[in-house]
């Protein structure tokens, strides 16, 4: 069964309310990473977890989460189903269609950057190995989407 795991960081912020983040990830390394990054980025949020593709589908899907998160980080390479399943079946779904995806994985090969992007994820950032620029590309990225994009309204 997979783990979920819930955190929540309260600091400082522009906006009113905290970035609800799903990340989807089955790396105990890179979701260590993953919250040292937005601890650093010194930003409000909650972070919900799933380590397996199935049950992060059974939780979007079968429970409609309210609200729904702001943000998806989610891997390809995943337990039960991959990471383009689980795109696939977000964008084919109107209540998730509309969800921020971006995924974040290991992957350098063109054909997963050209299928993640015609599954029309948001943003396709392949994971560096080092440690310093991981965190440095996740605090980029979290600021950009608190900062400077707009977020999409609930379905």
């Amino acid at each position: 069964m997979d783990s979920t795991q819930t955190q929540t960081k309260t600091g400082q912020r522009t906006g009113n309310s905290s970035l609800d983040i799903l990340l989807v990830e089955d790396n105990p390394g890179d979701i260590r990473l993953t919250r040292e990054a937005l601890t650093e980025a010194d930003l409000e949020y909650s972070l919900d977890v799933f380590t397996n593709g199935e049950n992060v589908l059974h939780y979007l899907s079968e429970n409609v989460p309210q609200p729904y998160p702001d943000l998806v980080f989610l891997d390809l390479d995943l337990p039960g189903k991959d990471g383009d399943e689980i795109l696939e079946t977000m964008r084919d779904d109107s209540q998730l269609r509309n969800l921020p995806v971006i995924v974040l994985t290991s992957s350098e090969s063109r054909e997963d950057i050209r299928r993640c992007y015609e599954a029309t994820a948001n943003a396709y950032v392949t994971k560096p190995t080092d440690h310093d620029r991981f965190i440095t590309i996740m605090e980029s990225i979290a600021q950009f989407w608190v900062e400077q994009a707009e977020l999409p309204p609930d379905p």
